[in-house]
C-alpha cells in the first residue's frame, strides 16, 4: 500500500510538471517582438501581464526571463514608478508595486528596488490629504469607510482601492528586512487597517468599499484573495471572515484566473480546503482548453509552483 501511494504521488508530480511546462510554453509563445506581454489583443506590452509572465517563467530558460526583465527596466519611469502600458506617460501607477514584487522575485538586487519603494512610500490615496478626509467625514457620506485609514490608488490623485493597496503592502513587507524604518512600518500598518476597514460585511472584499449608500456590496474572489495576501495575519478577525468566504466561493468557480488567486490565498493561511481548490484549478485548466489569457495561464503556473513549494512571489511574513 505504501509503495502504491508513492507511485501514485510520483505520477501526479510528473503530470503536474508536464502541465506547468505546457502552460509556460503557451505563455512564451505570446511574447511580443519588443519584449513583454500584452493584455488581450493589444500590441503594447502591459506591465501587469508582463509581471505575471515573469513570475511564471522564473525557472525557465534565461532568455525568456531576460526579455521580461529588460521590458520592465526599459519602461520604468525616472522616479522609479511604472506606467500601466509600454509607451504611457511617466506619471506612474499601481503597477509599480507589482513590478517591484516581480523583480524582487527573480532576484534583482535591492539597490534597483529602492526607487520604486520610495515612490510607493510617497504615494497615497486622495483621502490621505486632510481636506479630502474632512470631505468624506462631513459631506460625502455615500460610501461608508474611515478616510483616516488610507492606502494606495490605481493612479495618483485618486482614492485608495483594495487591490493596489494589497499589492503595495506586499511589496513593502517583502522590502522590510532591507529597510526596517518607522516610515515603512507605518505605511504597512496603515494599509492593512485600510483593507480591514473596506471589507464587505459578509466577509471578503470587492474592488473598493464594502458598503455604498447603505447597501452591502458583494465580494469578489480576486479582490478577496489578493487582500488576504496583503493582510496575511492568521489571528486577524477580518482575514478569518474573508478566508471563510473565499473558501466557499472558490468551490463552484470555473475561472482559472480566480481559482489561482484563491489557491494562493488558501496556501498562505494553510487552509484545509487547499487541496480541493487545487483540484478545481486543474479541472478549470483541463476542461476549458480555450484558456488563452496570459494572465490566467501565468497565475495558474504561479499557484501550482507555490503549492509544490517551488517558489511563491507573494509570500510575506508578518511585520510587527
Amino acid at each position: 500500500m505504501r509503495l502504491f501511494r508513492q507511485i501514485f504521488c510520483l505520477k501526479n508530480l510528473i503530470s503536474l510538471m508536464g502541465l506547468i511546462r505546457d502552460l509556460q510554453v503557451q505563455i512564451e509563445t505570446c511574447r511580443l517582438p519588443r519584449g513583454g506581454w500584452a493584455c488581450g489583443s493589444s500590441s503594447r506590452a502591459a506591465i501587469e501581464t508582463t509581471c505575471y509572465a515573469l513570475m511564471a517563467l522564473r525557472n525557465r530558460e534565461q532568455s525568456a526571463r531576460d526579455h521580461a526583465i529588460d521590458l520592465l527596466l526599459r519602461t520604468q519611469n525616472p522616479d522609479g514608478s511604472w506606467p500601466a502600458f509600454d509607451g504611457d506617460d511617466q506619471e506612474g501607477c499601481w503597477t509599480t508595486a507589482l513590478a517591484t514584487i516581480a523583480l524582487g522575485f527573480v532576484g534583482l538586487p535591492s539597490e534597483i528596488l529602492q526607487k520604486p519603494i520610495g515612490w510607493l512610500l510617497d504615494n497615497k490615496g486622495r483621502e490621505g490629504h486632510w481636506l479630502w478626509r474632512w470631505k468624506f467625514q462631513t459631506i460625502d457620506r455615500a460610501v461608508q469607510f474611515d478616510p483616516a485609514k488610507f492606502g494606495w490608488p490605481w493612479f495618483p490623485g485618486t482614492v485608495s482601492w483594495v487591490i493596489p493597496t494589497a499589492f503595495s503592502v506586499i511589496a513593502l513587507k517583502q522590502w522590510f528586512p532591507c529597510c526596517q524604518t518607522d516610515e515603512v512600518t507605518n505605511r504597512i500598518q496603515l494599509g492593512m487597517e485600510m483593507l480591514r476597514d473596506r471589507a464587505c460585511p459578509q466577509g471578503g472584499w470587492n474592488a473598493g468599499n464594502g458598503i455604498v449608500l447603505g447597501a452591502a456590496l458583494k465580494p469578489h474572489i480576486d479582490a478577496t484573495s489578493i487582500a488576504l495576501l496583503g493582510v496575511s495575519d492568521e489571528a486577524d478577525a477580518t482575514a478569518t471572515k474573508g478566508l471563510r468566504w473565499v473558501r466557499q466561493a472558490c468551490v463552484d468557480c470555473s475561472s482559472a484566473y480566480s481559482v489561482s488567486w484563491s489557491t494562493l490565498a488558501l496556501l498562505r493561511y494553510g487552509d484545509s480546503n487547499l487541496n480541493r481548490c487545487v483540484a478545481n484549478l486543474h479541472r478549470a485548466l483541463y476542461t476549458h482548453s480555450s484558456v488563452s489569457s496570459v494572465e490566467a495561464l501565468s497565475l495558474a503556473v504561479i499557484a501550482i509552483n507555490a503549492v509544490q513549494e517551488r517558489a511563491n512571489p507573494f509570500w510575506v511574513g508578518n511585520v510587527k
